[in-house]
């Protein structure tokens, strides 16, 4: 059994979000010491190690509950799973694109910016007026 904080660094998962993950019901309460110090089983290790790994992929917690419901019945087929998963990578590629939007912008302006003092800073009047971008980019 583990106490909470050898599960935190096991896993890489903060203390208080441990406590978040059980309350929001994505891994079991965990067992009371006759202390009244939780502990947890080298089920619910891998379970959090499952939900950090999809945390950094960007799943929600909504999705994540779909996937360890998932996960729970291996004899179903893998379309949902593979639905969230191909979901998610659509998120991201929007992500991307959004935010190459931004970089090609911040690189024009900051191009653009051949003064030495503020007041002919391109930068600056650059973001007090929306109508000198290239792109919309909000």
């Amino acid at each position: 059994m583990l106490t909470i904080g050898d599960l935190s660094r096991a896993t890489g998962v903060k203390v208080p979000t441990i406590r978040y993950y059980e309350q929001m019901g994505l891994i079991a309460p965990a067992e009371r010491s006759e202390g009244n110090q939780r502990r947890y089983s080298n089920d619910e290790r891998d379970r959090l190690a499952f939900i950090r790994h999809a945390r950094d992929l960007g799943l929600t917690l909504d999705a994540i509950r779909e996937l360890i419901d998932l996960s729970q019945h291996p004899e179903r087929p893998c379309h949902d799973a593979d639905r969230i998963a191909a979901e998610q990578l659509s998120a991201v590629r929007r992500k991307i694109a959004r935010l190459q939007k931004l970089e090609a912008e911040l690189v024009r302006i900051t191009s653009h910016c051949h003064s030495d003092q503020v007041r002919d800073c391109y930068v600056i009047r650059a973001l007090a007026n929306h109508e000198l971008c290239h792109d919309e980019h909000d």
